[in-house]
């Protein structure tokens, strides 16, 4: 590998893409990559339309088979994985994406996760409190895992003794996000989602006989003229804002305090003045980000700066090349935890904006809040390493110390 390629299964590129995409935004700013089999987008303002572009999808079979679209056919044994995934969200596109997400919204909303705000953050002080009790320990085991897991875990109604389920059924589900998965990752997600479906089922019918105040119990007594989310949607639906609630959050918060102490000018700011933390939690998303690339497939043929991609092809949208776009942000490889203005696109834009993005800006936020309180000289112990995963961008561990 040369020192400045595209190598999404390279850990010297994992560890450090900026200096790539530096390249390609001048040189290749789009380019098909042999090696993944698509077409690789750098631009803030190509990353920005092509979000916004109905003639892209996350999903193609609305429109065409697999064959159509140069695509084998899936494994009979993926099918309870693509039926749980399919059922949610994410993965499908207008008209069904709409309703979905109409229905969701109306459970799910700005007010209700606002109102988990104390809980959050009294979840955030006693998980520090036992790190700090302790002189230090792992950072993401001891904080950044738990909490998004039992925040979720508290939306939905899982019972406490049940919560160890759900961290391992999320990461062997997502999985199969990263590219050209294994065949045992393949055969572990499948085992996840049946455990994880079976488990929500019976909890979805549980509550549907005697409701409570959680998210199931709301979200099956949703209706909109008429129209409520069957069963299987409902399963889906939980299952993506574990997914999505809890990986993304729990590297987003191991790499922002990974940047904090490669940069400690900054972190001695915000430890004078806890009021940054909204703004530094919109920093860190944009410096380092959980989720560098996300995948979209062309449903018509599209030119992007000048180049031609037909209908067909996948699109890799970097979305960790647009956040350090100098057409966009000033001085872009320097971390600012007063940068204002923002835009980055770490939530994505579009349809498929992230719903949970209230929620991961409240955990962060109160993540943060609460090791600046309780343990203002938290240290780093040890240099950490990177997860061999491009696609779910995060830390091995992050050794800390009082």
């Amino acid at each position: 590998m040369s020192e400045l390629s595209y190598d999404p299964w390279s850990a010297r590129f994992v560890a450090d893409p900026y200096p790539v995409f530096e390249r390609l935004r001048t040189e290749r700013p789009v380019f098909h990559d042999e090696a993944t089999g698509q077409w690789v987008v750098t631009r803030y303002a190509d990353v920005d339309a092509l979000l916004r572009d109905r003639r892209l999808g996350r999903s193609y079979l609305h429109v065409g088979t697999h064959e159509e679209f140069g695509q084998r056919p899936e494994p009979d044994f993926l099918k309870p994985f693509w039926d749980l995934i399919r059922a949610g969200m994410l993965d499908v596109e207008p008209p069904t994406h709409t309703r979905l997400r109409r229905l969701v919204s109306k459970a799910f909303t700005a007010r209700m996760v606002e109102g988990l705000r104390p809980m959050i953050r009294g979840l955030a002080e006693d998980l520090v409190a036992g790190l700090v009790a302790r002189g230090g320990g792992d950072l993401l085991a001891d904080l950044a895992e738990p909490l998004p897991v039992n925040v979720i875990a508290e939306m939905l109604g899982v019972p406490v003794e049940d919560r160890g389920l759900l961290r391992p059924w999320s990461a062997d589900i997502c999985g199969m996000y990263e590219l050209n998965p294994s065949e045992d990752v393949q055969h572990r997600a499948v085992r996840a989602a049946n455990e994880f479906s079976d488990y929500l089922r019976g909890l979805a019918r549980a509550r549907a006989a005697e409701p409570r105040d959680d998210l199931i119990s709301a979200l099956a007594r949703v209706v909109d003229e008429g129209d409520r989310l069957t069963e299987d949607e409902l399963i889906g639906t939980c299952v993506l804002l574990l997914n999505a609630g809890h990986e993304a959050t729990v590297n987003a918060t191991g790499n922002g305090w990974w940047a904090l102490f490669r940069n400690p000018g900054e972190l001695e700011r915000l430890r004078a003045d806890h009021s940054l933390v909204p703004t530094a939690v919109e920093e860190l998303l944009r410096y380092d980000g959980p989720a560098p690339m996300f995948e979209r497939w062309v449903l018509e043929d599209i030119e992007v700066a000048g180049v031609s991609i037909p209908r067909g092809h996948e699109v890799a949208l970097q979305f960790a090349s647009a956040n350090r776009d100098p057409e966009v942000f000033n001085d872009p490889d320097k971390l600012d935890l007063g940068r204002d203005p923002n835009p980055h696109i770490s939530f994505g834009l579009g349809i498929h904006y992230c719903l949970g993005a209230p929620l991961a800006r409240i955990e962060m936020a109160e993540s943060f809040g609460a090791v600046l309180r309780a343990a203002p000289t938290l240290k780093l112990k040890a240099e950490p390493q990177w997860k061999p995963g491009y696609v779910l961008r995060g830390l091995e561990s992050l050794d800390v110390e009082l």
